[in-house]
């Protein structure tokens, strides 16, 4: 009986992980989010084994066929069939969101940490460098970047992580301002700490749950801005089956063939949505001052 009541105390016992995943079970949006998003992680790995053709098999004979039981998004000015280039061009967009964020997270947290820690003059050359990548849109920024490196995924994922740095390197930086004062760091420093244990081991924790708020919306933006790149010229090229460049491809034949560019926004779309719909439940659950 005695071990029953110490078990049935432990499973009580609130850390914070279970506690986010009461509050974040509770976000039915960001829920249907994440399945989704773990769908596309899921076709983005099998999409070429599963796509009915390849993504660069033509069919003259089937040019801008509309929707059928052959062709489930029908087909492309060049016969191509659609749905087989969108569902492999999801592990294109994916890749493009995941490695662009992930670079510019890295940097940004790196200069963060760095510039709110020291503090004086890094920490101005930092912030001032972050004020002038803010006072580009995005979308701009990224142009300019592209202009200067040429046309490719490769610039399109550098160019994303350049302006997506400046995002993070603040949220650090406000985080690691309010945590490098607080006791127990002091303490880490009187203990004879490093600065680096005291940066990775003490500070950066703190400010992950607004990292990780962060880094999921952004990959959203990362995929829209990558496609619009593409829809440019500026980013994948012919004949990759990148959303973007679907896009672009099926402009000229809205009128006549309008699912040429439905599905591929479609995927867009619906992909931004989710990762912009899980960000939001991400800082729902990761939020201590939520009301119960």
């Amino acid at each position: 009986m005695a071990k029953e009541v110490v078990k049935t105390e432990k499973d009580d016992i609130k850390t914070p992980f279970k506690e986010f995943v009461r509050k974040f079970k509770k976000q039915k949006t960001a829920l249907v989010a994440l399945v989704f998003i773990l769908f596309l992680v899921v076709l983005s790995f099998i999409s070429y084994k599963i796509a009915p053709y390849g993504i660069n098999e033509y069919d003259y004979s089937a040019i801008m066929q509309g929707p059928s039981s052959a062709h489930w998004f029908g087909t492309d000015e060049f016969g191509r069939d659609l749905f087989s280039r969108v569902i492999c061009g999801t592990r294109i967009s994916l890749a493009v969101g995941l490695f662009s964020v992930t670079i510019g997270a890295i940097c940004g947290t790196l200069l963060g940490l760095i510039g709110g820690y020291y503090g004086g003059f890094l920490d101005s050359l930092i912030m001032r460098i972050c004020d002038v990548l803010f006072a580009f849109p995005g979308i701009i920024l990224a142009i300019a970047i592209v202009a200067i490196l040429g046309s490719g995924l490769g610039n399109v994922v550098i160019a994303v992580a350049v302006f997506s740095t400046p995002t993070f390197a603040r949220l650090v930086r406000s985080a690691t301002l309010s945590l490098k004062g607080s006791v127990f760091v002091q303490a880490a420093k009187s203990l004879g700490a490093s600065d680096a244990r005291i940066l990775f081991q003490h500070i950066l924790p703190g400010a992950i749950p607004n990292i990780i708020v962060q880094y999921t919306m952004s990959i959203g933006n990362s995929i829209l801005t990558a496609s619009s790149l593409s829809f440019l010229g500026m980013g994948a090229q012919p004949p990759t089956p990148e959303w973007g460049l679907l896009l672009s491809n099926g402009r000229n034949y809205m009128m006549q063939s309008m699912h040429i560019t439905l599905f591929p926004g479609l995927a867009i779309f619906l992909t931004v949505l989710a990762f912009n719909l899980l960000g939001d439940g991400l800082r729902d659950a990761l939020d201590p001052k939520l009301s119960e």
